[in-house]
């Protein structure tokens, strides 16, 4: 169950499904949240040596964000662009009911060839946009017993014939699907969160775990208590972590975006966008969860990515990721300013020193 050294770190992006980008910034964008756009970024990724791509999941405009496209429709229109890539669909229980996601799932793995499809159960922060597609808004505790029972469930029903279950908010008699996924055991199941109720439900059912951008050693406390849970439960979850990466040739350069970004950040939008996700951490029982330290500068970046800093020249970004890795991450979430071109520049410049230095310390190690 121990974290697996000699394993490269893996790569994913934000799809920028969302308009706006992933800053909370008037700052000028050569990025697009329209399908074409798309479609040749996740082109770009695959080309450079990402993994993984993330759609995210919005019903509502906000926070800058005025236009989204579904996620697992997007998700399986980049799939149809792409030959390797896996892309990973966000999505919301209560919106979701977890035999049609399931369904909905299991027939993308068919039609791209299977093993490529996964998705990303989101307990939910959001707590107008609940109220505004007419959800029943449920307390931090509940959102994650309900996010646990649909993980099970769908895992049941991916594995399963003639699957029952009994729970709190779901309930299935004798259900078969078919056809079940290609992919086996079942599609890749992720998961976000900080606090020890998600936490502990990933130690329980979800395959990956994304946390917030943060420090390594930060992160490694979290990773820590993960996998000291899951090792309890007989799991295996692995940790993905968000970051924002800015690499320009010079330090300076890159430190001046990111200062670029925050001096025309849209002040009241990241003002009311930081005070719903720390209203929503404050509800757990120990008042902690995602954005709960997050300063002004942090909540420009939707998900901390600052804090991880990845912002500076090739070799610094390289360095900073492997040291991520010794404090167990398995895969870094990435976001960027101007993507296509900033994703390709990663791929030349970044991700092959990261191999390097990977390399290098296995020899130390052996």
């Amino acid at each position: 169950m121990s974290h697996t050294h000699s394993d490269p770190i893996r790569f994913a992006y934000w799809v920028p499904n969302v308009s706006g980008g992933l800053v909370i910034s008037k700052i000028p964008q050569r990025t697009s949240w329209d399908i074409d756009y798309n479609r040749r970024l996740a082109q770009t990724a695959e080309q450079a040596g990402f993994d993984y791509a993330l759609s995210q999941i919005r019903f509502t405009a906000g926070y800058g964000a005025e236009n989204q496209h579904e996620s697992v429709a997007i998700s399986h229109a980049l799939l149809a662009s792409t030959t390797r890539l896996k892309v990973i669909a966000a999505v919301l229980p209560g919106p979701w009911n977890p035999a049609l996601l399931a369904k909905q799932i299991a027939t993308i793995d068919h039609l791209t060839g299977g093993g490529r499809i996964a998705v990303n159960v989101v307990s939910g922060w959001f707590r107008g946009e609940f109220h505004a597609i007419g959800e029943h808004w449920l307390d931090h505790e509940e959102r994650y017993r309900r996010s646990e029972e649909f993980i099970r469930v769908i895992k049941g029903i991916w594995t399963e014939d003639g699957f029952t279950f009994k729970g709190d908010f779901y309930r299935f008699n004798n259900y078969t699907l078919r056809p079940k996924p290609l992919a086996k055991p079942h599609p890749e199941i992720f998961q976000g969160g900080s606090s020890r109720a998600a936490r502990d439900m990933a130690s329980r059912v979800s395959d990956w775990y994304f946390t917030n951008g943060n420090t390594p050693d930060a992160i490694k406390a979290q990773v820590d208590d993960i996998r000291a849970k899951a090792a309890a439960n007989g799991h295996r979850v692995r940790i993905g972590v968000n970051a924002f990466v800015i690499a320009r040739e010079t330090e300076q350069e890159a430190r001046q975006v990111l200062q670029d970004i925050i001096d025309q950040a849209d002040f009241e939008a990241v003002q009311a966008f930081g005070a719903e996700v720390k209203n929503a951490g404050k509800a757990s029982p120990e008042g902690e969860g995602n954005w709960a330290r997050s300063t002004f500068e942090d909540l420009v970046q939707y998900n901390d990515g600052f804090r991880t800093n990845l912002i500076g020249t090739p070799e610094q970004i390289a360095e900073r990721i492997v040291a991520l890795k010794e404090a167990g991450v398995d895969l870094v979430l990435t976001g960027f300013l101007h993507f296509i071109e900033e994703v390709a520049y990663f791929g030349e410049r970044v991700l092959p020193l990261v191999r390097e230095l990977e390399a290098r310390r296995e020899q130390v190690a052996a």
